[in-house]
């Protein structure tokens, strides 16, 4: 996964950002296959929730130490959160890049989520084959039972 978010404006949805995010959450809530989600780099907000994660009904979830799961991201999150520091401050660029990494230190990154229990486990890279051969093992006799139905009811 690696996902920065859905990007708000009329362009997006003009474009059909929330009807193809709609079809996407609903394969994903759907599928009844073994899903093992790795974050790569971002995960932000609703898009994180809907590309496999625990909340969406993944099996596995793991990040790599550089992930940054979060609300959204650490740019925007200051910009809104801390909009009187930034706009007070002397030097706004210096404010803005030290309020950043201190977001990203304490919100937007992979053990907070951890600790949240969003995510399964922080691996390092050269773990991530190894983890999902295993996951996917211990997963191949899922079976996971749905009610009968004649047909989904897929977001068009």
């Amino acid at each position: 996964m690696d996902v920065p978010g859905y990007l708000p404006g009329t362009t997006q949805e003009w474009g059909g950002i929330i009807r193809h995010g709609a079809k996407i959450l609903y394969a994903f809530a759907e599928a009844t296959v073994p899903m093992i989600t790795i974050v790569t780099r971002k995960g932000y907000g609703g898009a994180f929730d809907v590309m496999s994660s625990k909340a969406i009904g993944a099996d596995l979830v793991y990040a790599w130490p550089t992930a940054e799961i979060a609300v959204m991201g650490p740019d925007g999150a200051i910009n809104i959160i801390f909009r009187k520091e930034i706009e007070a401050a002397k030097d706004k660029k210096k404010k803005r890049e030290s309020l950043t990494k201190d977001y990203r230190d304490k919100f937007a990154n992979p053990y907070v989520a951890a600790g949240l229990g969003y995510i399964d486990k922080v691996i390092f890279p050269r773990e991530t084959r190894p983890l999902i051969c295993k996951g996917l093992d211990m997963l191949a006799s899922k079976r996971q039972s749905r009610p009968p139905k004649k047909h989904g009811n897929i977001p068009l």
